[in-house]
């Protein structure tokens, strides 16, 4: 017997990449703080003599302390300083031992303010192409021929709603969130119009 059971995602704000799954009704859940996720601050010490630092730097700093990756959400970089979403049963832990990153020491804390500006804001873009297949639109989007594009979902690199897609003839949805490792994210927002040679004018948000 098959049943269906509601899911919900969050990631510690709105389009986050990286989320945590609630299988359950979603009354159930006051508001987003009920999810186990918090924001740590991750900040170099003296910005004067900090080296710039990317995402890599944040991730691998992270990974050099035994932490596995699917306890870790999204990295936001703002002027140096990183904002990490984690699950909070880790959050003590990176807190407590974090100190470096790169050869940049940093101090972590709880925060629960995030810059505006340094939360992703995504792109509006209208891009023609010959149908909704996924492989067509990452192809138009990113700029690559089937050849390289085939070879990114037998690596299983492309992801729609945090599944990742294997077939390059999947049809997207409208609202469908595809996420390419290695190349970036974008919200399919559906056809806009036909144009005269049967091509269609689509909208996406590119991040």
């Amino acid at each position: 017997m098959r049943f269906s059971v509601p899911v919900t995602l969050w990631g510690g704000y709105d389009d986050a990449e990286r989320c945590v799954v609630c299988f359950g009704d979603r009354e159930y859940f006051n508001d987003n703080s009920d999810y186990p996720i918090k924001c740590i601050l991750i900040k170099p010490v003296n910005q004067k003599f900090a080296d710039t630092l990317s995402h890599r730097d944040f991730l691998g700093s992270l990974m050099g302390l035994g932490i596995r990756r699917e306890v870790l959400g999204d990295i936001i970089i703002n002027k140096n300083c990183g904002y990490l979403f984690c699950l909070e049963n880790i959050a003590d832990y990176i807190i407590e031992n974090l100190t470096q990153v790169r050869h940049t020491t940093v101090k972590c804390g709880i925060t629960d303010n995030i810059p505006t500006d340094a939360l992703p804001q995504p792109e509006n873009r209208e891009i023609i192409v010959s149908s909704e297949r996924l492989d067509v639109i990452v192809s138009a989007i990113y700029k690559m021929s089937r050849s390289q594009v085939l070879p990114i979902f037998h690596t299983e690199k492309v992801f729609v709603n945090g599944a990742v897609k294997t077939s390059p003839s999947v049809t997207v949805n409208v609202n469908d969130k595809i996420s390419v490792r290695g190349y970036g994210r974008f919200i399919y927002k559906g056809v806009l119009r036909t144009t005269k040679k049967d091509r269609l004018v689509i909208s996406v948000e590119v991040f």
